[in-house]
């Protein structure tokens, strides 16, 4: 029997757009199974310093109605090792704005000892929740 690839992926998802979806699509693309971990507001408190637009219950039926999405999970903190050792998947998939970063450089080494590879997607330029909020802000 052949083992099914379990996929990892976070995010904050808020105002949901196409760079979330890609990131979703390619995910499922690259695994059998994919689990999405999204960000509470509390984490998003603690290290954005501002709350989500949308609550984290909504954006968590937001991506579990996603077909990609296998299972959503809440991202309670930033720690993506503790994260595996909870759901043990095989590769974690991330914007590629992260590749080269202490925090993901570290975080190769040390998936790489446990056998975790990590899959970088070019980011979706022009289109972020930072985007959506500078424009909805000049609008007001």
């Amino acid at each position: 029997m052949e083992k099914k690839i379990v996929g990892y992926t976070t995010g904050v998802f808020d105002m949901f757009h196409i760079g979330h979806l890609n990131i979703l699509r390619r995910a499922r693309e690259k695994c059998d199974y994919l689990i999405v971990g999204v960000s509470t507001d509390e984490l998003c408190l603690s290290y954005k310093h501002k709350a989500p637009i949308v609550p984290y219950e909504e954006r968590k039926a937001i991506v579990e109605a996603i077909k990609y999405v296998d299972e959503v999970v809440p991202q309670v903190d930033r720690d993506k090792f503790g994260a595996w050792e909870k759901y043990h998947f095989d590769v974690m998939f991330v914007g590629d704005d992260w590749k080269g970063s202490p925090l993901f450089s570290a975080l190769e080494k040390r998936f790489k000892e446990v056998g975790v590879s990590i899959v970088y997607f070019p980011y979706t330029t022009g289109t972020s929740s930072t985007v959506l909020r500078e424009k909805l802000d000049k609008i007001k």
